[in-house]
């Protein structure tokens, strides 16, 4: 539904967005994850038609952003960072001008607004006049606003900005009841964000992609992850952690006390793709030594988006970029 390919925005010699390339799927929701600066907002404003790219291809249900970008905006709902409002407009006022801009069909205009009202939990404010609203309410009307032509892709920047706990939670579920008759794309540097609501995240650092993986596929980006925990025999701890980290796949071994009764613990990092507890179990009990626990590990995404967001690629384009460009 969603095709990106090598896609670069230059502002001077700054690089906001590096030759990225993604897809999304039809009926996907893909968290585009990243810090501040990171460069998420420039590539949602591509994608929607809001900013060209210096070079690459992005297309939206098979037509180019660049060459059909009239045809990609039909197919589009949009809430950028900052809703679109027009404060002196009642909500229904708000919507129905949208409805028409979005050239819903007059017979079918009433009910896509109120539908979309419905879905944004804002049919009890369809009189009152937008200033009057409160932040997380106007942020509300612009996810209503998204919805109203009932678009095939949808993408949303940080729509939970303002809201409160509830509104969030309920913002959450209908992100996630639009999934499969929609493909969206939830741009956002709030972990929590994804990983409830997303089937993959692709995380962006320094305007390059450094992640795109499913959200609970419980991996570690250098490979499989387990956790030992042993009472070494002869030679102690060096002689056991030098005995796994000579098994062929094994990248890293890390160990720590476990307790005061002589155990330990090992992290033990494996090349991605393979299991290699049996083999690791048979060694150790097999060279004396006593086994307690042994599991795979499950990577938090916090984790990973630690991880990746604070190595330095070489090379890489600065965060932050000059004047009214900034990467963001």
């Amino acid at each position: 539904m969603i095709e990106v390919e090598g896609l670069t925005k230059q502002y001077g010699a700054v690089r906001a967005v590096d030759e990225i390339s993604f897809r999304v799927d039809k009926g996907e929701i893909l968290g585009f994850l990243g810090p501040n600066g990171a460069g998420k907002t420039t590539t949602m404003r591509i994608l929607t038609g809001f900013l060209p790219a210096t070079s690459g291809t992005a297309r939206v249900a098979g037509f180019d952003v660049f060459e059909k970008s009239l045809e990609v905006r039909r197919r589009i709902g949009y809430l950028p960072e900052n809703p679109p409002i027009y404060p002196e407009l009642s909500v229904q006022g708000y919507l129905d001008a949208v409805a028409r801009l979005k050239q819903v069909p007059s017979d079918r205009r009433k009910a896509r607004v109120d539908a979309a009202m419905e879905m944004a939990r804002i049919s009890d404010k369809r009189d009152e006049l937008i200033k009057h609203l409160s932040r997380g309410y106007k942020q509300r009307v612009g996810l209503a606003q998204a919805l109203v032509h009932d678009p095939e892709v949808i993408i949303l920047d940080e729509p939970t900005v303002g809201l409160d706990p509830k509104q969030i939670i309920e913002v959450r579920h209908l992100i996630k009841g639009l999934a499969g008759n929609h493909t969206i794309i939830l741009s956002t540097h709030i972990l929590p964000e994804v990983s409830m609501t997303c089937d993959r995240v692709v995380i962006i650092h320094q305007g390059r992609i450094v992640a795109n993986r499913p959200v609970n596929a419980g991996q570690d980006p250098g490979g499989e992850i387990v956790i030992v925990e042993i009472k070494p025999g002869s030679g102690g701890a060096p002689a056991a952690k030098a005995l796994v980290e000579r098994l062929a796949g094994v990248k890293r071994v890390e160990m720590q006390a476990a307790d005061g009764n002589g155990r330990v613990q090992a992290r033990i990092q494996c090349e991605p793709g393979r299991d290699l507890r049996s083999r690791i179990a048979a060694e150790v009990v097999g060279h004396g030594h006593e086994l307690f626990e042994l599991r795979a590990s499950r990577v938090s995404l916090e984790e990973i988006f630690l991880q990746v967001t604070t190595q330095e690629a070489p090379d890489a384009a600065p965060a932050e970029t000059a004047g009214t460009g900034a990467a963001t």
